[in-house]
């Protein structure tokens, strides 16, 4: 999947492993690597989903149009795809399998 962030900062820290650590300590920075590469490896949301660890799921109210990645309870890796009109079903739903482009908003605790 290709991945953008949400700003400079972002970037650098979800992609230096120095800042990851720094910023959310060793643990928390491995987990967050390993959603990263998931997320690199996945070629669309859809094939993310299937893997029982991401939890991916979207999000309502507020976050609309955001999709939620689980890190470590209660942190979540924040995306939304990436598309001027993001790929919808006929229902109206995302379609999780022509989603293959996502901008890292966050890593924050929704709950």
């Amino acid at each position: 999947m290709e991945i953008s962030f949400r700003t400079r900062k972002l970037e650098r820290v979800m992609t230096d492993a120095g800042e990851l650590v720094k910023h959310y300590g060793s643990d928390q920075a491995r987990r967050i690597q390993a959603r990263l590469l998931d997320l690199r490896d996945a070629p669309n949301l859809a094939i993310l989903a299937k893997l029982s660890q991401t939890r991916v799921h979207e999000l309502k109210r507020d976050r609309a149009g955001q999709i939620s990645i689980d890190v470590r309870h209660p942190y979540r890796l924040l995306v939304k795809p990436d598309y001027d009109h993001p790929p919808r079903k006929s229902d109206g739903g995302l379609d999780w399998a022509l989603v293959s482009k996502v901008v890292v908003l966050e890593i924050v605790d929704t709950h």
